[in-house]
C-alpha cells in the first residue's frame, strides 16, 4: 500500500499537467513523463490521481508505468546512475563496474544513498555498444568505464 499522501498543491499540479494535455487519455505517456519530471517518480497515489484526471483505470496507468523502463515507482537520487548490462557491456566488465559502484556508494542495485545524492540501477542496452561498458549518470554517458574510473566519476558529482 502506498505511504505517500498527496497534498492539495500536489494534486493541483497533477491536474495542471493533465489539463496541459487536454485530459486526453491518448497523451498518457506524455502526462507520465511530465509528472515524473515534477515529482521525480510515479508512486501509486500519483498514478491514481493521473487516472482520475484522465478518466482511465489505475490499472492502465500502472501498466504503462511498469512496461516502460524510463518510468519509476521508487524515488531516485539527485544523480541517478544506470549501468548498461547488455551483452557487449557485460562481456567487457559491466558486472565489475556495478560491484565497484555498490562498494563506493554502499548501496545495492535499486537503492538510494542515505543523503539522496545517488541511486543505482542496471538497464539493458543503451545503444552505445562501441563504448562498452557504459554508465549513465543522469543524461551523461560515460564510456569504456573500468572499476578504477568509478571514484573519479562519483567525485565529479559531489559538491
Amino acid at each position: 500500500m502506498s505511504t505517500l499522501k498527496l497534498t492539495d498543491c500536489q494534486k493541483g499540479k497533477i491536474k495542471e499537467i493533465c489539463v496541459s494535455f487536454h485530459n486526453d487519455p491518448g497523451e498518457l505517456i506524455n502526462v507520465l513523463h511530465k509528472t515524473q519530471g515534477e515529482f521525480g517518480y510515479l508512486p501509486e497515489e500519483v498514478q491514481r490521481e493521473i487516472a482520475k484526471n484522465l478518466n482511465i483505470s489505475v490499472a492502465k496507468v500502472c501498466g504503462v508505468v511498469t512496461f516502460y523502463s524510463f518510468f519509476t515507482m521508487t524515488p531516485k537520487g539527485k544523480h541517478p546512475i544506470a549501468v548498461c548490462t547488455g551483452t557487449a557491456c557485460y562481456v567487457r566488465g559491466a558486472d565489475k563496474v556495478v560491484d565497484e559502484l555498490k562498494k563506493q556508494l554502499n548501496i545495492e542495485v535499486g537503492g538510494v544513498t542515505p543523503d539522496g545524492e545517488f541511486s543505482l540501477d542496471c538497464l539493458r542496452c543503451v545503444g552505445a555498444c562501441g563504448l562498452a561498458p557504459v554508465v549513465l549518470v543522469g543524461e551523461k554517458v560515460f564510456g569504456r568505464v573500468e572499476p578504477k574510473d568509478v571514484k573519479k566519476i562519483l567525485d565529479s558529482y559531489k559538491e
